[in-house]
């Protein structure tokens, strides 16, 4: 890290700028990632799996002086149009970049380290574009050091704990749920380079793993390793953190029996980090329930008309972790941050016991034959069949309610789908207005590289379906 930092200064960067870095899952990342910030320099991790596209935009949004990358992982760096004049290539070379050992240099770290200011800006984390082009979120040291002191002051890692990580390191889940906490406390993290389900069975046995987090599709995957599952022994494993998608009550139960562990349905955001989790006075949380709010987080539920709601609104958020504001964007920063307070544009809910229910994105909501519905009350309404493994809701075009849902499933291992099962289970078990007008069958759900659904992917493959 110290020598990453002194090679960056040594090629003139300075506090304020900003280095990109695209090496994948790899111990270079963290070097480059922290590095950075040791002088100053925000680091912007890219995408390795984002289209050409999406990758060019982020190149010209964030302004970055220099590439740090991993041109084996991604090629259609090498050539792309529009880089920064600095490019430093990991482990191969092309025409061009500089080699990253000519970065790290003689092993000298002759610089100024970083003293940072009140609210300086630590690292550059572009939000996965679920919902429209990735925004670039600043976010800063103090939040950071915030986050993990809160965390410490809950109870320290021990020294022998271990994490898998299992998901990309450049998502914020990875960063803050593994790689910071584990060995800030001195503990271990593991990096998978990519996700494969037998590995990742097999490392969490043979590492010892006390946690491990992902999204719902890698539990999945890793359930169908039935015969390692049947031989190996997972006795250290704690907590399974598992969120980013719906996560079914019959998902999180076969993940205990399999591995031994508590499921955490886990929610967080870029802007904001972990303002929900589990209550630390030993309440058990309810199935389907995120938590309560996480110690010295404030947290509102704000009803249409943006005044405090008991038990149903959006989530608003308050805390030094919550996001500086969005590169280059000053409109959407100023709606988004209130008097301090970061808007989320996620719907929950709250029981008499003061716990949170995710129900939807503000913005994902559509009006069926006059009923406001969001698609996760649908997800979870399929999730409820005992065959599903997995689902994603969208809205499509329907000739009488203007909008009717219509769900892409995933069938579990050894289990048989159809559309009328899906259809007529709806129907027995919720509301007639909820029930999806078209049901495919789907090996599995389209993702985006943060391993989130990819919801405009979803809806396109069913209005094709559609016809």
């Amino acid at each position: 890290m110290d020598r990453v930092a002194a090679g960056l200064s040594r090629t003139g960067f300075r506090p304020g700028d900003r280095v990109l870095v695209a090496t994948g899952n790899t111990i270079t990342f963290v070097e480059c990632f922290f590095g950075a910030m040791r002088l100053g320099v925000q680091p912007v991790a890219l995408n390795t799996q984002a289209t050409t596209a999406v990758i060019s935009h982020i190149v010209g949004d964030s302004g970055a002086r220099g590439v740090i990358a991993d041109l084996a992982v991604v090629p259609r760096l090498a050539d792309l149009e529009g880089l920064p004049r600095h490019r430093w290539a990991v482990a191969t070379s092309a025409r061009g970049w500089a080699d990253y050992d000519a970065l790290l240099g003689d092993g000298l770290v002759d610089y100024a380290a970083f003293d940072p200011p009140a609210n300086a800006p630590a690292f550059v984390a572009y939000t996965s574009g679920s919902s429209g082009r990735p925004k670039g979120t600043l976010l800063s040291h103090a939040g950071m050091l915030w986050s993990m002191h809160v965390a410490e002051r809950l109870g320290r890692l021990p020294a022998d704990a271990c994490a898998i990580a299992a998901t990309p390191l450049f998502h914020k889940n990875a960063m803050r749920g593994v790689i910071k906490p584990f060995l800030r406390a001195g503990a271990t993290a593991v990096i998978l380079r990519s996700f494969e389900p037998r590995l990742f069975v097999q490392a969490l046995s043979e590492y010892g793993a006390t946690f491990t987090s992902g999204v719902p599709a890698i539990f999945t995957q890793a359930l169908g390793e039935t015969e390692l599952l049947r031989r190996l022994t997972f006795p250290r494993l704690q907590t399974i953190a598992i969120g980013s998608a719906v996560v079914t009550e019959a998902l999180a139960s076969a993940v205990e029996a399999a591995f031994g562990a508590s499921v955490k349905n886990a929610y967080g955001l870029t802007e904001a980090g972990g303002p929900l989790q589990p209550p630390g006075d030993g309440r058990a949380v309810p199935r389907g329930s995120v938590g309560v709010p996480a110690p010295e987080n404030e947290v509102r539920l704000v009803d249409e008309d943006g005044r405090d709601a008991a038990a149903l609104g959006e989530l608003w958020v308050k805390s030094p972790a919550v996001t500086l504001g969005y590169l280059n964007r000053p409109e959407e920063t100023a709606a988004r941050l209130v008097n301090g307070w970061f808007c989320t544009g996620d719907r929950f809910r709250r029981d008499g016991d003061g716990f949170f229910y995710f129900i939807g994105r503000s913005d994902e909501m559509f009006n069926c034959g006059g009923e406001n519905l969001y698609p996760k009350e649908v997800e979870d309404l399929i999730a409820r069949h005992p065959a599903v493994a997995d689902v994603a809701v969208a809205p499509i075009p329907h000739p009488a309610k203007g909008q009717a849902p219509a769900a892409l499933v995933v069938a579990r291992a050894g289990h048989a789908l159809s559309e009328a099962m899906i259809k007529a289970f709806c129907l027995a078990n919720g509301p007639a207005y909820a029930h999806p007008r078209r049901v495919v069958v789907v090996d599995r759900l389209p993702m985006l590289g943060a391993g989130k659904v990819d919801r405009r992917a979803v809806q396109v493959q069913l209005v094709e379906a559609s016809g």
